[in-house]
């Protein structure tokens, strides 16, 4: 019969210790295990597994479940030298547990007890030594076992990897002999050991003969730690911060005791009810004392050894500890394997010349132990051996080199190393890398260190953020900016941080703490600046009143992005130089394509020159932006865009989203535009971009308008108005590109009229930061309707329009109308016909500019008014856009032309074929002809006379342009074969 011994409540556990967690398999089989024990099965259990990760701890867990349910216990523990120690103990143990049943035959001396009387003192007596002694012994404690009754007994001999070679002969034959005990054998075995080898081999022998179970201990898993901590702390595991669990997870390794250990340190730290920050974890004292017990054997070399590994983290370079040493490869490898088999280093998995400490924390441990002498003075040896193994500091090692600066007490090398670094990270799209570099930077740099050292650190993180959106580092960045006023940085110097803060708001979309910001900056400057300190305030000026112009207060932002250039190439201050030069090239983008190139390109040449990623990247982008705005090519900014991702510069990377969504809408690609705004809608909303938020919203909109759907673009202009707080200037883009394109697809003139003119108004009050249709539909729809400055005059192009293919399709036929109203038909064609090349890429454009000038060109004769306009009805047709493809078949009724029926088959005509008119009736004839059938088969296939077969021959040629049916016949073989 089974007995249940499973332990409940706080009378199975250990006094004084938690909840096991995180083991309840292994509970279950040492539960499995003693019950079968009861039942006279005995058996054994093998605990394995490193330091630290609990086997103590599950043993005693397994002795409690044992006394709960009434079996006899004993343990015996390695670590003194004497011979069959453990063994001694238990037996002793086990003998007070009597009563003691009398053994069959003869009485036998006891091989390990003796005493003056039954009863009497029982003291431990060590069996004589030789071949026969283990086996003697450990049939002793099989007697005692059997002696014990089938109540059940739980042996446990803990730390067997330091047993003597006698104590494991006889742990050996318990193993072979223990089956028909009423007893269970716990045995622990950890790595390394005077007898590990030893030890493990007969752990081995063991499982594969199948005489004891190995419950192997790994590390625990994350949710394991979570509710141990929690535990430890008396918290609820889900009030348990991300943070603070990745960094107990990252400080233990999962080592329960390490993680037993942090809980109760942030216990003690942390209000009743309440949760840990992941700031609050410490080394606790008694972690560092494990640390140093298991280094205790390395000796003083291994003590250097660790010292020095541990100024690096967790990882450590084997080369450059070799190297700070100074000692001889075969003393220095065996101070590494030593360290190894300690358990406190352990190999990497996927470079043999690195190693890492086993868990988070021991080298915090490690270095709290040093005094600052002896840190320093390490740090100082391992910075020399860096510099001579890596010249230059490449890649991550001017990091490393900083670290050691920063152990070594030398701040500003520290300081510049940091910063140094954090640039490469951020030109190597590390961005994350880049902050975390630099607020590592900041804490060498502490009050009571040099102001401007401070200060430029300051400045550094504020450039980043701003070029990242990583803002939620900001508050604690603002609230050192504040209080530099009271570490003796001077108020001009400050000034210029707040022009970072105000820049960053814009950005945001706050323009309340943005002129908050701006006046304190204004404030601080005083009456006679120098260059240095007016650039950065003069830049923050231009951001501001770049994105509020209404603010009269502030001035023109073009004005103030000059005077920061200026003042910023006076005082050889490159990155704002550079930011002004940027701003300048965005605020003359759309009027003057060429003036904003060479902004961007002097930007690009200043950023090359002082390694200034952030703003190389940007004018690269802006350039682009230029060129794909030109020919039509959006590869190259989609290029452009990844970049910009790959390296971090998010508010980039969705300005540009914008300009791609707009391209897919253009080229009629509406399903590819809306994937894009969802995808970069979200990214933005999430980092606070409120301006990119309302691009990504107006482009929504102009969506919704080139499919004629006013409703949803109504809908979606009223998502954009709480954000064009944020981008003013993005009013007059919603009323030109949504409103009032949609009003000329609905046929209705004077609607779009009035929406234009509201997009000029307030382009005059915010200008727009893209076109709105300034160069392009306006002046078009002001030509056609003969209303003043449709197009200034036919002499030249319109102003602007070169900048922009799509403009170009809109100016160019408004340059053609005009031309024509002058009476000059043919250079009027011919103006046509170049807009008309230029609105290959974009359908609509090409169609809607066709329907709007084919009445001026038809009573001015030029162009081809009535092709263009049965091809925009096919189009507009197909498109299920019904106003303006009515609008075009009443214009060709009012010209006198032919008019389709839509008939039922018209959708297997070819497009490029009713483009041209052909009706569905024609088109079989013209499947026919195409065969070169003649026509008197034709009639006899399609039942009609030859006579109107004929008919519908000749209006096949007179439509497609060809000058007889054997012309025809070759060139419409390929459009006819598959219909």
């Amino acid at each position: 019969m089974l007995h249940a011994c499973t332990p409940t409540g706080a009378e199975a556990r250990p006094s004084g210790l938690g909840r096991l967690i995180g083991r309840e398999t292994e509970l279950a089989r040492i539960e499995a295990a003693l019950n079968a024990a009861r039942s006279g099965r005995g058996g054994a259990l093998l605990i394995t597994g490193e330091a630290g990760v609990g086997r103590t701890r599950l043993t005693e867990e397994a002795v409690a479940m044992a006394r709960t349910a009434g079996m006899a216990t004993a343990r015996g523990r390695v670590g003194v030298a004497a011979a069959y120690r453990p063994l001694a103990e238990a037996l002793l143990v086990l003998d007070r547990h009597g009563p003691r049943r009398p053994p069959e035959g003869p009485p036998q001396e006891d091989p390990v007890r003796h005493g003056s009387a039954p009863g009497g003192p029982v003291l431990p007596r060590l069996p004589a030594r030789g071949a026969a002694a283990p086996l003697a012994t450990a049939e002793a404690i099989l007697q005692r076992l059997a002696a014990l009754g089938p109540r059940g007994t739980l042996l446990v001999l803990d730390d067997i990897h330091e047993a003597d070679p006698g104590t494991l002969t006889a742990v050996e034959y318990l193993l072979d002999h223990l089956g028909r005990r009423p007893a269970l054998l716990l045995l622990t075995l950890g790595p390394g050991g005077a007898s590990g080898p030893a030890a493990a081999h007969l752990a081995d022998r063991a499982r594969r003969r199948g005489t004891a179970t190995v419950l192997g201990l790994r590390p625990l898993g994350r949710s394991a730690v979570r509710r141990l901590l929690a535990d430890g702390i008396g918290a609820d595991p889900a009030a348990l911060g991300r943070e603070l669990v990745d960094r107990v997870m990252l400080g233990s390794a999962g080592l329960p005791f390490v993680v037993r250990e942090v809980a109760h340190d942030l216990a003690a730290l942390t209000a009743p009810g309440g949760v840990p920050e992941a700031d609050a974890v410490r080394v606790p004292g008694t972690v560092t004392g494990r640390v140093w017990r298991l280094a205790g054997p390395l000796g003083p070399l291994g003590a250097e050894f660790l010292g020095t590994a541990a100024l690096f983290g967790r990882r450590f370079p084997v080369p450059l500890v070799r190297e700070t040493l100074g000692r001889a490869d075969d003393v220095f490898s065996g101070v590494l394997r030593a360290a190894v088999d300690s358990g406190l280093i352990v190999p990497d998995a996927t470079d043999p010349e690195w190693c890492s400490f086993r868990f988070g924390l021991a080298p915090d441990a490690v270095l709290d132990a040093l005094g600052p002498y002896e840190r320093a003075g390490h740090a100082r040896r391992a910075g020399a051996a860096l510099a001579a193994l890596h010249p230059g500091l490449p890649g991550e090692w001017q990091a490393r080199a900083a670290a050691l600066h920063a152990h070594a007490g030398e701040v500003r090398e520290a300081v510049a190393a940091y910063r140094a670094a954090a640039l490469r990270a951020v030109s190597e799209g590390a961005v994350d890398r880049a902050l975390d570099l630099l607020s590592l930077a900041r804490r060498p740099a502490a009050p009571g260190t040099d102001p401007e050292l401070r200060a430029g650190i300051l400045e550094q993180q504020l450039a980043t953020v701003a070029g990242t959106a990583r803002f939620d580092g900001l508050p604690s960045l603002t609230a050192d900016v504040d209080g530099l006023g009271h570490h003796g940085v001077p108020g001009p110097r400050r000034a210029g941080l707040h022009g970072r803060l105000a820049g960053i708001a814009a950005l945001r979309g706050r323009p309340e703490e943005a002129l908050g910001h701006l006046d304190v900056a204004r404030w601080l400057l005083g009456a006679s600046p120098s260059a240095a300190h007016a650039a950065p305030v003069e830049l923050a000026a231009a951001q501001v009143a770049r994105g509020w112009p209404a603010l009269e207060r502030l001035g023109g932002a073009e004005e103030f992005a000059r005077r920061a250039a200026d003042a910023g190439r006076r005082a050889g201050l490159p990155d704002v130089t550079c930011d002004a030069l940027l701003l300048l090239g965005e605020l003359a983008r759309c009027d003057d394509p060429s003036s904003a190139a060479r902004h961007f390109e002097e930007v690009r040449r200043l950023a090359g020159v002082h390694r200034l990623p952030l703003p190389r990247l940007t004018a690269e982008v802006q350039l682009a932006r230029i060129t794909a705005a030109r020919d039509g090519r959006p590869a190259r900014i989609e290029q452009a865009r990844r970049e910009a991702l790959r390296t971090g510069a998010a508010p980039l990377a969705h300005e540009v989203s914008f300009d791609l969504a707009l391209d897919h809408v253009r080229r009629d690609a509406f399903k590819a535009a809306e994937g894009r705004i969802d995808e970069d809608l979200t990214g933005a909303a999430r980092l606070g971009l409120g301006r990119d938020v309302a691009l990504l919203r107006l482009a929504e909109a102009v969506c919704h308008a080139h499919q004629g759907r006013r409703t949803a673009m109504e809908d979606a202009l009223d998502r954009l108005e709480p954000f064009l707080v944020a981008a003013p200037g993005v009013r007059a883009m919603a009323d030109g590109l949504a409103r009032g394109f949609c009003a000329l697809l609905e046929e209705r003139p004077e609607a779009a009229g009035s929406a234009f003119r509201r997009a000029l108004a307030h382009d005059a009050a915010a200008p727009a930061p893209g076109d709105f249709g300034r160069y392009g539909p306006i002046p078009l729809l002001r030509a056609v309707t003969g209303r003043p400055g449709g197009g200034r005059t036919a002499g030249g192009p319109v102003p602007g329009a070169a900048g922009s293919r799509w403009d170009a399709v809109f100016a160019g036929l408004a340059r053609a109308v005009l031309l024509g109203r002058e009476g000059r038909p043919a250079e009027a064609t011919s103006a046509a016909a170049v807009a008309l090349v230029a609105s290959e890429p974009y359908p609509t454009a090409r169609y809607l500019g066709l329907r709007l000038v084919a009445r001026a060109a038809y009573e001015d004769d030029w162009g081809a008014p009535e092709r263009w306009l049965c091809e925009a009805e096919e189009y507009f047709h197909g498109r299920g856009l019904t106003a303006v493809s009515g609008a075009c078949r009443a214009l060709l009724r009012g010209m006198g032309a032919p008019v389709r029926q839509r008939r039922t088959g018209t959708e297997r005509v070819p497009p490029e074929l009713r483009r041209q008119g052909i009706t569905v009736r024609e088109f079989e004839v013209a499947r026919l002809l195409a065969e070169r059938i003649g026509n008197k088969d034709i009639a006899g296939r399609l039942h009609i006379s030859p006579r109107t077969v004929e008919k519908h021959v000749t209006s096949l040629l007179q439509k497609t342009g060809h000058p007889n049916r054997s012309a025809f016949a070759s060139a419409t073989r390929d459009l006819t074969a598959g219909a």
